[in-house]
């Protein structure tokens, strides 16, 4: 089959020139090519064999082929235990089952399905599972590293469990979830960064009437303001957004919008809207306080969203770092001064909605059965898997091509 492997010598490019952004710059030099490798099997035997329609390109996945992982560089990050190279990336992936392990349960041949990618203890083919996986919190599995499985926290990022950035993909059968007839492919592919924000959102959860901050709406920015809308409709919603076309979306899903920058103007709006009170600062920026913001959802996880996050929220109020970014160095005082909390988000399991629990990704594809979720209008671009340094390229200057989310094809 063919594939996008990550971890190897990328073939020679030309120089992108002087003008170039610096993502633009890094897609020319990423450690990434196309390949022929070998067909996947069943990596035990209750795995099956699918073949993606449409796969995204997370947020996650970008930074890792622009290697855009900040100004700041750390030698002791503690994850790279949890990822194995060389790896074939692609996790938010629509695909039907084509072949089905002697031990598979609950699928067909021909089954239209989305991925649930975690490398949990279930398809490591551990037995008792550990305690975050018996109460559903996947991302939270104490075994992304033992097993008979390459260490490795999802598919995508795992030397055996190819991702779905190519022409077949392997996965357990606990990972795939039947997707409706009624639900196209386009907005079938959203389930994971749905999830992503669901799991955010619903474990810190807006207060009634109160107000929130989406800080960046791109896909999971976007998810999140559908998210406040359908499920709190009483809540007013702030989103903070790069692009136009990023806006026009939020605008559309009934939220006010602002511009990223300068930091300044973004703290004076967000107060203006909340009703906060600005301090001044000797120096720099200034503060609410009183703030007018009960959370903030931080989907970008840079520094100077966390400082004015920080700045914008009422006293014990929650940032929520939801983005995936570098390391960073920031000026917090806010956080101890107005004891706010500061808690991670990390990916989904099982969630509760309204009184209901169950996985994120069913609660999504119901959420889009009822009409209560809508995200027509978050693909913009699409691709085919040999096109794949323009894909990359429209993120790269998505202030010129209006990207927000962008997919592999495979449909034709």
């Amino acid at each position: 089959m063919k594939a996008l492997l990550y971890g190897v010598q990328g073939d020679p490019q030309p120089d992108p020139g002087p003008e170039a952004n610096h993502l633009v710059k890094a897609l020319a030099r990423t450690p990434m090519k196309m390949v022929e490798m070998d067909d996947p099997g069943f990596l035990l035997p209750d795995w099956v064999v699918t073949k993606p329609r449409l796969t995204g390109i997370c947020g996650s996945d970008s930074k890792q082929v622009f290697q855009d992982w900040g100004e700041v560089k750390l030698p002791d990050n503690p994850m790279y235990t949890f990822f194995s190279l060389p790896q074939v990336l692609g996790h938010e992936v629509v695909a039907d089952v084509v072949a089905l392990g002697p031990e598979a349960e609950g699928l067909e041949v021909g089954d239209r399905v989305v991925l649930n990618p975690w490398l949990s203890c279930g398809p490591r083919g551990i037995s008792p599972v550990c305690a975050a996986c018996a109460v559903g919190d996947y991302s939270l599995c104490a075994n992304f590293a033992v097993g008979p499985i390459s260490g490795g926290i999802h598919i995508g990022t795992c030397r055996d469990a190819s991702g779905g950035y190519a022409q077949l993909m392997p996965a357990h059968d606990s990972q795939l979830f039947k997707v409706p007839d009624s639900i196209s492919d386009e907005l079938a592919v959203f389930a994971d960064p749905f999830a992503v924000m669901l799991h955010a959102i619903t474990r810190h959860p807006p207060t009634p009437g109160g107000k929130v901050m989406v800080y960046g709406a791109g896909a999971l920015g976007t998810c999140a303001t559908a998210i406040l809308r359908g499920l709190y409709p009483d809540v007013e919603v702030l989103v903070v957004a790069r692009f136009e076309g990023q806006a026009s979306l939020a605008r559309k899903l009934g939220a006010t919008v602002i511009g990223h920058e300068p930091a300044l103007s973004v703290i004076e709006e967000a107060a203006a809207w909340s009703g906060g009170v600005l301090v001044s600062s000797q120096d720099g920026i200034p503060m609410a306080y009183p703030g007018g913001i009960d959370v903030v959802y931080d989907t970008v996880g840079k520094r100077e969203t966390f400082e004015v996050g920080s700045r914008v929220l009422k006293a014990r109020g929650t940032l929520v770092k939801a983005g995936v970014h570098g390391p960073t160095i920031w000026e917090d005082t806010p956080l101890y001064f107005k004891e706010l909390s500061m808690v991670g988000s990390n990916a989904f399991g099982f969630e509760e909605v309204h009184g209901v629990r169950k996985h994120g990704i069913e609660h999504y594809l119901d959420l889009v059965e009822s009409g209560t979720v809508d995200l027509t209008g978050m693909l913009t671009h699409t691709f085919g898997l040999d096109n794949w340094r323009d894909a990359f390229n429209t993120i790269a200057t998505q202030g010129d091509t209006g990207a927000i989310k962008v997919a592999f094809d495979y449909r034709n």
